[in-house]
């Protein structure tokens, strides 16, 4: 059986020109992404952002605007849906209480689901080091937008 999976990430660049990244683990796979995930049914977009930023980061935030959504098929590396980004320019409303990594995979635990967080030049931002393509989609627009 087929099926859409809408997800929603948060592009939250600082007074640096650096962007959030957030490199995890899920039973042995590592990626590195955007905040954010997946929509809960009977959840808007912003809501789900919103959401998934507390959860995460433990961090309000505020949507900005509308920056990217999915034009093209992508299928979920986890199952067989289809999934459907939306990104969003975000900003914090208090400053981030997290412990900012510098290297990929710094994790401080162990176990089956892990998560760290990087700030990343937007302007050193290795295309190549996000993980799905979408995401991938997104950092190569951010470049172009901030040249």
């Amino acid at each position: 059986m087929s099926y859409f999976n809408v997800r929603v990430y948060g592009l939250l660049i600082n007074a640096n020109q650096q962007i959030l990244i957030s490199d995890e683990e899920e039973y042995g796979f590592r990626f590195s992404k955007f905040p954010g995930g997946g929509l809960e049914i009977g959840e808007g977009l912003t809501d789900g952002l919103k959401r998934e930023f507390m959860e995460e980061c433990n961090a309000e935030i505020e949507v900005l605007s509308h920056f990217y959504t999915t034009d093209f098929y992508e299928k979920s590396s986890f199952n067989d849906s289809q999934v459907i980004s939306v990104y969003y320019l975000v900003k914090e409303k208090a400053p981030l209480q997290l412990a900012f990594k510098t290297q990929i995979y710094d994790f401080d635990a162990e176990g089956e689901i892990l998560q760290a967080f990087r700030w990343v030049s937007i302007s050193e931002l290795d295309v190549n080091a996000i993980t799905f393509k979408t995401d991938k989609t997104v950092a190569e627009l951010l470049k172009k937008a901030l040249k």
